[in-house]
């Protein structure tokens, strides 16, 4: 079966279209046909009847009971021998046969009851000629009764017969036209249906040739103008599309994301090498360390890769630790500036996720602050209470005394790979970083003015329950 299957979609619908059109055809022509055989039988049954009532009321019987043939027969063929329509009247004495049955040998009769009908066929006779034929036959039951004396009653049938042949010749050139008709309509159908088929394959055809210009490179992806059914499936392959485009893009920004962690470990260890006072021991302790800290960021940003995501119920971690490890690295390397970082935590503060994002987001924060502030930076953190009982959120602020962001540059800067002065070192993707994982946390980044320190304001609110 799946060999004798063809493979196009089109050829399937029209074989299957065509197959159930011939077979509705054929069952309407045998049901035509049916009923125009029960019609013309009808028909014939009810001439017959007339005949047979013309001559029950054109003919009598004498006093001694002998046939009185009418004088006026209802139809002239009822004259000519052989010409297939007859007539015949038994009573209980004999018969009597129309001149037309004179010659033919017609299906034996009996006598009917009174009031009783009965129409059969086709029944056996032969011709005048003597070759086989058929007939049909109507028979009425009557009684005759002389006037006045109801002793001389007795019954009587007649007969009236017609050759099948007239029945058969009818029905031939109905069937004759019935098919002629139906086999030009099927056509008529199957070339409609061709057509009708073809134009409601279109839109497939549309989705292919968009198919191929997407493998092409010359459209990004498909258009949204499809009927309802194909927009399932053309909604699928765009949504796979922009999933591979993703991935890809999330690969790019983990190397870049990962190269920018690496970068402010990297610096301490370039500045504590390069100063010659640093004793041997903590150089030893520093490099362990900032090394450990490597280690870490690299193990965080292919579980970060891998994942995709952070976890919605991590352990709580403690902020405090993580802020003050970080803020000690990084005044280390902003040495020669002397910029100072002040804390205000609430107590026991806690943040729900990972302890690689939280890092990151303190890094790039707190980096982004030592090196465009002055002297000062500000780091404060505070907790979000919750009435409905889950656990609170967090607000995470960074303000410096640099020359601050203008409120037209805010989007710009929050762009990965740009950079808000083109004349200071760095990626341009610190800041971009902490839009994802704050975006990540269903959470919101704000940039604005620090009242505190006149310089820029970040603040992050992570909202609570997560």
């Amino acid at each position: 079966m799946r060999i004798t299957q063809p493979r196009s979609l089109q050829k399937r619908q029209l074989l299957a279209v065509s197959l159930g059109l011939v077979a509705f055809l054929a069952l309407a022509g045998y049901a035509l046909d049916r009923a125009f055989n029960n019609t013309a039988r009808g028909y014939l049954r009810e001439r017959l009847s007339s005949y047979a009532l013309a001559f029950a009321k054109e003919s009598d019987f004498a006093r001694d009971g002998s046939f009185v043939e009418p004088y006026n027969t209802p139809d002239a063929r009822f004259l000519r021998p052989g010409s297939g329509l007859y007539a015949e009247v038994v009573f209980p004495n004999g018969h009597w046969d129309s001149e037309s049955a004179q010659g033919p040998t017609l299906p034996p009769a009996k006598l009917l009851p009174a009031k009783h009908q009965r129409f059969e066929g086709p029944l056996p006779m032969h011709q005048i000629d003597g070759s086989e034929g058929e007939v049909y036959r109507y028979g009425l039951g009557l009684i005759w009764s002389s006037e006045g004396n109801r002793t001389a009653e007795f019954p009587y049938t007649i007969y009236v017969y017609e050759s099948a042949d007239a029945l058969r010749e009818q029905v031939a050139i109905f069937r004759a036209a019935l098919w002629r008709y139906l086999g030009g309509a099927g056509l008529i159908l199957l070339l409609l249906q061709g057509i009708i088929m073809r134009w409601s394959l279109l839109p497939l055809r549309q989705v292919i040739a968009e198919l191929k210009r997407v493998q092409r490179g010359q459209d990004s992806r498909m258009s949204e103008r499809h009927p309802r059914e194909l927009e399932p499936l053309t909604a699928s392959i765009n949504a796979f599309i922009e999933s591979e485009r993703e991935n890809l893009e999330r690969q790019r920004n983990t190397l870049a994301d990962l190269a920018h962690s690496l970068k402010t470990p990297l610096a301490v260890l370039h500045s504590r090498l390069e100063d010659p006072t640093a004793n041997p021991a903590a150089l030893r302790d520093e490099v362990q360390a900032q090394v450990r800290r490597m280690n870490d960021i690299v193990s965080y940003q292919l579980a970060r890769a891998a994942s995709s995501g952070h976890t919605l119920f991590a352990a709580p971690i403690a902020i405090a630790p993580h802020a003050e490890q970080i803020v000690t690295g990084l005044e280390k390397v902003y040495a020669t500036k002397g910029v100072i970082c002040e804390f205000d935590f609430d107590d026991g503060i806690q943040f729900y996720g990972e302890a690689g994002d939280l890092q990151e987001l303190l890094g790039n924060l707190l980096e982004n602050a030592f090196k465009w502030a002055r002297s000062r930076v500000l780091l404060t953190i505070k907790g979000v209470a919750c009435d409905d009982g889950r656990r609170p959120g967090v607000l995470l602020a960074v303000d410096d005394d640099g020359p601050g962001i203008p409120v037209e540059k805010v989007p710009l800067v929050l762009q990965r790979g740009v950079r808000g002065d083109e004349r200071v070192q760095g990626h341009g993707i610190g800041l971009a970083i902490v839009q994802d994982l704050v975006r990540g946390y269903r959470g919101t980044l704000e940039v604005t003015a620090s009242e505190e320190l006149g310089g820029a304001r970040f603040e992050v609110r992570l909202p609570p329950g997560l």
